[in-house]
């Protein structure tokens, strides 16, 4: 069986912003995030990172400042022994009528052909519900709602949370699938 984890990234690995997170300066990761991440790749987890960044078409960072944030994320990672798999992302605004912008399943789609793996046996992790049902269009077999970034506002609303695991954070999360 393949374990293939897909991630939203702000507010589940990283520090989320209203104003938008524009440059690597502002790429913070949240607290135990990277181990996590680090835990389950020597596990022999397949890591992926599907994140909406509608930033981009509205001119609030560029693409190099994108690819900056990444390879932080990266440099990071691989500082304590982790890596990602792929990284995707959806650069369009809300009404551009894309099909890779969550809730739509089309980066999960992009994360599927990109590995050769299908989605069945996945799990998407994200903070908020449009992350969920991307990973429940997408044929995911389980959603998990980090209390990260957004995720305590998710959990409040309490809507679209049937079936979804619910935990404290990634480093949480890690430890329960590593136990399993």
């Amino acid at each position: 069986m393949t374990k293939l984890l897909i991630l939203d990234r702000d507010g589940v690995i990283n520090q989320d912003s209203d104003a938008f997170v524009k440059n690597a300066d502002e790429f913070i990761p949240l607290p135990g995030s990277i181990d996590a991440l680090a835990r389950l790749y020597k596990a022999g987890w397949i890591l992926a990172i599907a994140t909406n960044q509608s930033g981009l078409a509205r001119g609030k960072f560029t693409q190099a400042d994108l690819d900056a944030m990444h390879s932080k994320l990266l440099h990071e990672l691989q500082a304590v022994g982790g890596d990602l798999h792929h990284i995707a992302w959806c650069p369009h605004g809300p009404d551009d009528g894309c099909d890779c912008r969550k809730p739509k399943p089309g980066l999960l789609q992009q994360i599927s052909w990109a590995l050769n793996l299908d989605l069945d046996e996945a799990i998407m992790v994200g903070d908020s519900l449009r992350d969920l049902q991307a990973g429940q269009a997408a044929g995911c077999k389980q959603a998990v709602l980090v209390r990260t970034g957004k995720g305590e506002k998710t959990l409040a609303a309490g809507e679209g949370l049937e079936g979804v695991r619910i935990v404290e954070n990634l480093a949480e999360l890690a430890d329960q699938l590593l136990a399993d």
